[in-house]
């Protein structure tokens, strides 16, 4: 088995607290049942995905994502082997956006699009550094989705 990470970016399409409960309790399932680990950071205007797991079931993944309306313009940001998971407890954790990651009109100008691999790969490692309590629960809804940040 080849260990591999991928993270995307992309807009989303119909967003609301509904479709993110949807899509966390979905990934939750889907996820641990192909042993993929990861997180998702939502808001309005953004949704950043860390995917890890096999190459072959990370990759299927990536492509049942590209074909959900929910998701416009996804793009690969950053696809890598890796000998660790940031993420291993977690089928798909929840980040709300943070005050420190990119604001709307950073978004809409293509900052997510145009940042380094080491750029992308900070917002993750950070995240982990915050909140290291990797059992604790979900939450299902999207705090920031209201926030502008």
């Amino acid at each position: 088995m080849t260990l591999m990470r991928l993270i995307y970016a992309s807009h989303p399409f119909g967003f609301d607290d509904l479709a993110l409960s949807n899509i966390l309790k979905t990934a939750q399932r889907h996820n641990a049942a192909a042993n993929i680990s990861g997180t998702l950071i939502c808001r309005e205007d953004l949704y950043l995905q860390l995917l890890e797991g096999d190459r072959a079931d990370v990759d299927a993944l990536y492509e049942k994502i590209k074909r959900d309306d929910r998701h416009a313009d996804a793009k690969i940001l950053v696809q890598e082997a890796t000998s660790q998971r940031l993420f291993p407890m977690w089928a798909m954790r929840h980040d709300p956006a943070k005050s420190w990651m990119w604001t709307a009109e950073q978004v809409s100008q293509g900052a997510v699009e145009n940042a380094t691999r080491d750029e992308i790969m900070a917002v993750f490692v950070r995240l982990v550094a915050e909140q290291p309590g990797h059992l604790s629960g979900l939450p299902t809804t999207c705090p920031a989705s209201r926030a502008k940040l």
